[in-house]
């Protein structure tokens, strides 16, 4: 059975006893899944970086004293050299094939051109930078859910892009239907 439309598009919200260093309290915007496996981009982990030195690094012109300061995020632990673009497709400028659409208000791209228009001002203005990504091979993410690992539940765009990211985690929770204060956690070994 495919279960990309139960899941897929929408959030992962690690539960407290994820020990994992990486998602522990992590909200993941998940994208795709199905019988190949599954994608997604962390929301709620910034990256020690600011958007001005990742344009650097991309080596993308900057005609613009200051450029905007995007959020910039670590989306996973898996190819940290790439990037992608979460944004509101809505606000327009998005050429044919230019972006993949998530659902409503998101739509993901890795497209330089739109990383350039975003630094010159002319791109869309709801938007987090992500740096790598979060993937699961086949089978694997509905096994960490039948540990109890992933609490899946509806996208909600409002958490990328309104939501302080030190909230996301507790307000995904509560779109779920849990008060995260309710939740009994015991302290787990360091892994």
């Amino acid at each position: 059975m495919d279960h990309s439309t139960e899941f897929a598009p929408g959030f992962l919200v690690a539960a407290p006893s994820l020990a994992c260093p990486f998602f522990n309290h992590t909200v993941v915007l998940l994208i795709d899944h199905g019988s190949d496996g599954s994608f997604g981009i962390v929301v709620n982990k910034t990256a020690p970086v600011r958007f001005r030195d990742v344009l650097g690094d991309l080596r993308v012109p900057i005609e613009v004293p200051n450029p905007p300061e995007l959020p910039v995020h670590v989306g996973g632990p898996v190819s940290p050299d790439t990037g992608w673009l979460v944004f509101d497709p809505e606000e327009g400028g998005i050429r044919p094939g230019e972006a993949l659409p998530i659902g409503g208000s998101l739509a993901l791209t890795s497209s330089v051109d739109m990383l350039e228009r975003i630094a010159v001002g002319d791109g869309p203005r709801r938007v987090i930078m992500s740096l790598g990504y979060s993937g699961w091979a086949p089978g694997q993410l509905e096994s960490e859910m039948k540990e109890g690992s992933w609490i899946p539940t509806d996208v909600d765009p409002s958490i990328v892009y309104d939501v302080p990211v030190a909230d996301r985690w507790d307000c995904a929770f509560r779109a779920a239907g849990i008060d995260p204060a309710w939740l009994v956690t015991r302290d787990l070994p360091k892994a």
